[in-house]
């Protein structure tokens, strides 16, 4: 199976601060129990500072969206285009390792079939394969009174169930609201919301779609959706990571 060539070096002085210090069984645990777990300080400072800063400069995306036209919400995001700057090349596949094992007992104990490959190379050649070669990571940026709707990050057939939100700006210095919200919608049940509090450099990872969940009579699934708050003042800029490509 031939790997992909998207990557820059990952000795690139924007590098990430701390998976290896993330204590990933308790992240595990949080997933299980409520379909998000933060991972504190995943990134440096002045790492997001840089991320942040190339918002503005169009040679590193493929694409820009403005939500509004969408009926997305109020605000703006841009689709990296290959390769990846080297902070998201790195983090990438390194995330994908420590949450791969999750992905695959989630999809047993929910009678899913579909299993994924161990390294991320391989997962991005199982998409390319079916047509979705588009890169997804995104970068997002809210001003005031901007807020995105309830959704899920679906592209295709192919589908990684986890994904992770990074925050590069700083609450309550760079801006103030604009919550990261989680729902969770459970047969015959009215919707739980989650509001998850992040600081500069903390990620959260979460359930793209659904997850299991166990109760009195085994496990089932419960639907789950993402989105951000309305922004009461400043400007927010978020890292999306997302594992799966897009057609």
């Amino acid at each position: 199976m031939a790997r992909l060539k998207h990557a820059v070096p990952i000795s690139d002085p924007l590098a990430a601060n701390g998976i290896d210090a993330i204590d990933w069984p308790m992240v595990e645990r949080d997933l299980d129990t409520g379909g998000c777990a933060v991972l504190p300080q995943l990134v440096l400072p002045d790492t997001c500072r840089a991320l942040a800063a190339r918002y503005s400069d169009d040679s590193y995306f493929r694409s820009r969206v403005v939500m509004a036209r969408h009926g997305f919400g109020r605000g703006e995001y841009k689709y990296f285009s290959y390769p990846l700057p080297g902070p998201i090349a790195e983090l990438r596949p390194r995330l994908y390792a420590q949450l791969v094992a999750i992905a695959n007992r989630w999809n047993a104990t929910m009678g899913i079939d579909v299993r994924y490959p161990d390294e991320h190379a391989d997962f991005l050649v199982r998409c390319h394969d079916a047509g979705q070669t588009r890169p997804t990571p995104l970068l997002l940026q809210y001003d005031e009174g901007d807020y995105n709707c309830l959704h899920q990050d679906l592209y295709g057939e192919h589908v990684f169930p986890l994904q992770v939100a990074i925050l590069l700006s700083e609450p309550g210095r760079d801006f103030e609201g604009g919550e990261f919200v989680l729902t969770e919608q459970r047969p015959r049940m009215q919707s739980r919301a989650e509001v998850v509090p992040l600081r500069q450099g903390d990620a959260v990872v979460f359930a793209v779609h659904h997850r299991p969940v166990q109760g009195t009579r085994g496990s089932y699934r419960v639907n789950m959706r993402h989105g951000v708050s309305r922004l009461r003042a400043g400007r927010r800029h978020t890292l999306g990571v997302i594992f799966h490509d897009a057609k």
